[in-house]
């Protein structure tokens, strides 16, 4: 089913359309900030501290159009795709260059492996762009990649977990996302089947899908703020190793995120309660036993 849910309260505009590029907001004497970070939910969740971190007078984030209700903290924010930074050297893109020389100093992960893309916009377009490095260095966790990269551009504190701010509201049911971007990311399914009937003992179990997902009976909020907000009702999450098992954990919910192919100590979700571990057929039954 799908559930709707509003909780937007923050007062920046967010788009997934094209906004005026034309006459973008004024100067004057503040400095405006362009964060360009593109790639997945979970991605771009644990970059959320050193994005907050590099905020300046004005900020305005592009990312992935999922990820644009994640930008509370950002003035603006619209996906990549709205914005047309792909046309840059391939289609007719004046807007996107006004645009991109709107802003006084631009920190960008997209184009950090493209040479190409590099030389357009130092060389050619003449701005004052950062390039960082997308992915973390192996062994390191994520986080702890990209708050290093905020740390040596000279910012101030970092935090080390993402939070995500919504509505204080009781916690009372499970939640169970049984999906992940790929199939080999996914435990079998019977596991989250023994999770529901475990916790259904104690409280109420809901199971979520996405977008693209099917699942009979379960729920699919589309909005990703709204999701995280309802799942700071949940008290515990159970998944795989998910964007959404960050989003969680990122309201402050406790996790438990089941890794059958990526290395949990580089991209377990941060929080407070967060049980991350490789996938294993014991792993679920004894953490549950534990309570």
């Amino acid at each position: 089913m799908d559930y709707t849910v509003s909780f937007k309260t923050a007062p920046r505009r967010i788009w997934n359309e094209p906004p005026n590029m034309v006459n973008p907001p004024a100067s004057g004497s503040r400095q405006r900030r362009l964060l360009i970070r593109p790639g997945a939910i979970g991605d771009f969740i644990v970059s959320l501290p050193a994005l907050e971190a590099l905020r300046s007078d004005w900020t305005e984030v592009w990312c992935a159009g999922q990820n644009v209700p994640l930008a509370r903290f950002a003035d603006e924010a619209i996906s990549i795709a709205a914005a047309g930074l792909d046309r840059l050297g391939f289609l007719p893109a004046d807007d996107v260059i006004d645009r991109l020389r709107s802003f006084d100093y631009i920190i960008s992960w997209y184009g950090s492996n493209s040479p190409a893309f590099q030389a357009l916009t130092r060389d050619t377009m003449r701005l004052n762009i950062t390039f960082l490095p997308a992915l973390p260095n192996d062994g390191e966790h994520a986080a702890e990649f990209y708050r290093k990269q905020a740390i040596g551009l000279g910012t101030g504190q970092v935090a080390r977990s993402p939070l995500l701010p919504c509505p204080k509201i009781p916690r009372t049911f499970a939640a169970i996302h049984p999906f992940a971007s790929g199939t080999g990311k996914q435990v079998p399914r019977n596991v989250f089947e023994r999770a529901a009937e475990s916790l259904a003992r104690t409280m109420p179990v809901h199971w979520l899908r996405g977008p693209e997902e099917e699942l009979r009976d379960a729920i699919h909020i589309p909005d990703l703020y709204d999701l995280g907000c309802w799942l700071a009702g949940a008290r515990v999450f159970v998944g795989n190793d998910s964007g959404i098992a960050h989003l969680a954990a990122a309201v402050r919910t406790p996790v438990m995120a089941l890794f059958p192919v990526t290395n949990p100590r580089q991209w377990a979700p941060r929080g407070p309660v967060v049980a991350a571990n490789r996938w294993r057929r014991s792993n679920i039954a004894t953490a549950l036993a534990a309570g």
